[in-house]
Order: structure tokens, then C-alpha cells, then sequence
């Protein structure tokens, strides 16, 4: 039984943009990186958004069986990495992939984790990671799953077994 809850900016139920196959999409409320031409910039604000139960969310998740996987974005992942790893423990056992967006470097999350931030466990979880902040002048609408060119598309589990970003084309 899942009992943390999250601060959520809001959910799409059936996203086909947010990574490959059809999506159910969290956008997590709070972000420090305030990138300059963000398309979600009301998920800034730590305070913004609403409390809304994992358990919730999963049943949501489980409503739809057309899904492919759960897309994690925002606002930043990372800054509530310990609940969104306890939703995709669940998520997984449903058989579905997980995406991560983050404005993070993936090289920061893996040197900058501890046991208070669960950055590792939320990597652990995750299949493909699109990381780097959207840099404006950098924007390119014809990147598949990234808004600027900077961003990298990850296999987060080659990466993590290999000790090194491993890119892919998702």
C-alpha cells in the first residue's frame, strides 16, 4: 500500500510525446532550474500544485490499458525522488517502462546521490532518462522527445552497468 503523497502539477492520462507508445504522464510540481522558455513554467513554484496520494495515482495508471508506461516530468523529478521510486516500484510490477525528464546532467544525479535524496533508487527504476535544462537558444521542434538539442535521450540501465552515458533513439 502506497501512503507518501506527492506535489503534483497535474497528469495527462494518455500522452503519445512524452516518450515511446502511449503514455500516462506525472508532472511533478517544484523546479529549481527555472529554464528560460520552459513550457511549464506554473510547475516552478514548490508551493503551486496540489497533494495527491500515490496510491491515487496508481489506480489512475491502472484505469488505462492502453498504456505503455509512466512518464515522470515537470517541474523536477529529482526534487521528490523518494515517492516518485515508490510509484515506479508499483508501476513496474504492471509491466511498464518508465520515462524520467530532469533538468539535471545525468552525471550529477549519479556523483551527487545520497540516502536522503534518492537519486540512485530513482535512476534504478528508470529505462530512458532525457536530461540537461531546455536551453532556448538551443530549441529544435524536430527533436523526438526534447525540446532543445542539448538534451540527451539515456538508456538509464546500459548507462548505470557501463558507468557512462549510454545515448539512445527511443
Amino acid at each position: 500500500m502506497l501512503s507518501d503523497t506527492l506535489r503534483l502539477a497535474g497528469t495527462v492520462n494518455d500522452s503519445i510525446v512524452d516518450g515511446p507508445g502511449m503514455r500516462f504522464t506525472i508532472f511533478v510540481q517544484g523546479c529549481p532550474h527555472r529554464c528560460k522558455g520552459c513550457h511549464n513554467p506554473h510547475t516552478h513554484d514548490f508551493e503551486g500544485g496540489e497533494d495527491v496520494t500515490l496510491e491515487s495515482l496508481l489506480e489512475k495508471i491502472k484505469g488505462n490499458p492502453l498504456l505503455d508506461g509512466v512518464t515522470f516530468s515537470g517541474g523536477e523529478p529529482f526534487c521528490q525522488a523518494k515517492q516518485l521510486y515508490e510509484l515506479a516500484l508499483e508501476i513496474k510490477k504492471l509491466g511498464m517502462n518508465i520515462v524520467t525528464y530532469t533538468g539535471y546532467k545525468f552525471e550529477y544525479l549519479t556523483e551527487n546521490a545520497t540516502a536522503e535524496n534518492f537519486y540512485s533508487e530513482l535512476l534504478s527504476v528508470t529505462d530512458y532518462m532525457v536530461d540537461g535544462p531546455f536551453e532556448l537558444d538551443k530549441r529544435d521542434i524536430l527533436l523526438k522527445f526534447r525540446g532543445s538539442s542539448n538534451q540527451r535521450i539515456i538508456d538509464v540501465k546500459k548507462s548505470l552497468a557501463e558507468k557512462k552515458v549510454v545515448e539512445t533513439d527511443i
